[in-house]
């Protein structure tokens, strides 16, 4: 009778085990070179692909750029920063991307936020390394905001992170990891400003010009996630010549946020897919 029993046990753990790994979601595909996904609320991994290894991170550094500047102490998100001639001829020497600050425009510091995040603006990034760096001279400024940005990884305990720029236009040592990334953007996401602007898809902003008129700024989000994805709340596009195309998202369902990064994924539309798989494989699991 015990033997019976025993294999009576037996046999409904292999069943139960069975039934498992038949509703277990089949781990999905992606073409990025590297992903990660986690449950947001508790911090454990959901899906890995080479989530460890060092990579370029194009316009995703700018997370970084945000939290640092939304951790300064004391911020009024309201004071007015001067656009300079410097932040456009940066633009134009690096052909990146911008929010179209125009120079003698008073920008406010949350307006800069939007024009960083949306557009993916790397003036306003520029801008707000100025304005948050410390020094007498704007490159002091700016090696000084890097270095805050830097220290902020080192506080989290990130060791695969480390930024040589405000923007993701790197020095050849500009770099993160999608464990590493995801990591920042959850960070950054206990923030309400931060969490409000990346959830924006669109958004008109009135500035301050230099003869003391105003003018209205339009900006759109870069991440077509949002409107595409139920639940989409965040987070960043990113894009280089060695970054190729990556994603920091985040979504929310039935009380559940997924978080996660892919980075050098083939295209834009291929880094919107592989969110869309990965997120749809958290939920699942």
């Amino acid at each position: 009778m015990a033997v019976l029993l025993t294999g009576t046990v037996l046999a409904s753990g292999a069943l139960t085990t069975t039934a498992q790994a038949a509703t277990a979601p089949a781990k999905p595909t992606v073409a990025a070179v590297g992903g990660y996904v986690m449950n947001n609320g508790t911090g454990s991994s959901l899906f890995t692909k080479a989530a460890d290894t060092r990579r370029s991170t194009g316009s995703t550094t700018k997370i970084m750029t945000a939290k640092v500047v939304l951790a300064q102490t004391n911020l009024n998100l309201d004071s007015k920063v001067t656009i300079q001639k410097a932040y456009s001829d940066y633009i134009v020497k690096n052909t990146a991307s911008s929010a179209r600050l125009i120079v003698g425009d008073k920008v406010t510091v949350r307006q800069l936020l939007y024009g960083l995040m949306l557009p993916s603006g790397c003036d306003a990034a520029y801008a707000l390394a100025d304005k948050f760096g410390s020094g007498s001279t704007r490159s002091a400024r700016v090696k000084s905001f890097i270095g805050k940005m830097n220290k902020s990884a080192t506080d989290m305990g990130l060791k695969n992170t480390h930024f040589d720029s405000f923007d993701g236009i790197g020095h050849g040592a500009n770099y993160s990891t999608p464990r590493d990334l995801t990591k920042i953007a959850s960070s950054a996401m206990k923030s309400a400003t931060f969490r409000s602007v990346v959830k924006t898809k669109s958004t008109k902003q009135k500035v301050t010009t230099k003869s003391g008129g105003y003018r209205n700024m339009s900006w759109s989000n870069t991440n077509s996630l949002l409107g595409t994805y139920s639940g989409t709340i965040g987070v960043k596009t990113g894009s280089g010549p060695q970054a190729g195309y990556c994603l920091v998202f985040a979504a929310t369902r039935s009380g559940k946020t997924v978080i996660g990064t892919v980075l050098k994924s083939t295209s834009v539309s291929a880094r919107t897919s592989d969110a869309k798989k990965l997120m749809d494989y958290g939920f699942k699991r």
